[in-house]
């Protein structure tokens, strides 16, 4: 049975003292379990304070993004190697965001999958189609596109422990949400495109995630569906409370 893996996106969102109070409610209340991973992807400001804030809980600290180069001249950016030394564990590959507002490509997610691997850092890739890409039924060719530039040069073990986080683009922050058949059948489609990378077997070990508009309302039947294995949550992330209660659907 795949773990699930509930990651909660921040973006640019919380001043320190907020996200410190935030992990500190988390931690001490998180559901012990081992049917759910609980994973807070927070603004680079304060990855360092939370990961020490987060330890002995089952509370996990991802970044949002970063490099693809270990170190150079790249002012503002981070590098794997300083994510890996601060303790943080993952990291947000591709978000929709970092595509269309910061020229994020299918060539610099590859990078980035290949340097997160190469700093012991687990990938959070994020696919997903436009309305416009919907709507003109391109949707499997988007994303089938998207997972296999991303997964390119990875080895079979690599590919295992890849989260592949699906997010129809006209879903975030819209309310709008994918039915839970619309979700399951391009989370199936992807587990496909795995398999052609590894044994059938290895691609039913990948998690894939969904994410656009999830909620505690919401979320138990995203979850009960056969290739939803978590989600990735925006603006429900936010409050310590509506987090939980999404963990806590992804340890039943």
């Amino acid at each position: 049975m795949r773990k699930k893996v509930i990651a909660g996106n921040w973006k640019m969102n919380k001043v320190l003292s907020e996200a410190e109070k935030f992990v500190a409610t988390t931690k001490d209340n998180i559901p012990t379990s081992d049917k759910v991973e609980s994973v807070i992807c927070a603004p680079f400001p304060y990855l360092a304070a939370l990961v020490e804030r987060a330890k002995g809980s089952d509370v996990k600290i991802a970044a949002q993004n970063m490099h693809y180069e270990a170190n150079g001249a790249f002012t503002g950016e981070v590098s794997p190697v300083m994510l890996k030394d601060i303790g943080v564990t993952y990291v947000v590959i591709g978000h929709s965001e970092r595509r269309e507002l910061f020229a994020e490509t299918d060539e610099t997610v590859n990078k980035k999958v290949h340097a997160a691997f190469n700093n012991a850092l687990t990938p959070i890739i994020c696919v997903g189609e436009t309305l416009e890409q919907r709507e003109s039924n391109e949707t499997m060719s988007v994303v089938e596109l998207q997972v296999k530039k991303a997964l390119e040069g990875l080895s079979d073990a690599q590919v295992h422990e890849v989260i592949i986080a699906y997010e129809p683009i006209w879903a975030i922050g819209t309310g709008k949400t994918a039915s839970t058949e619309q979700a399951n059948e391009v989370c199936t489609h992807i587990r496909g495109i795995v398999s052609e990378f590894v044994s059938s077997d290895a691609a039913e070990a990948v998690r894939i995630q969904y994410g656009g508009s999830v909620k505690p309302a919401n979320v138990d039947e995203l979850l009960s569906q056969s290739d939803i294995d978590g989600a990735l949550v925006g603006g429900a992330s936010l409050e310590a409370d509506s987090f939980l209660k999404l963990v806590e659907a992804g340890a039943k």
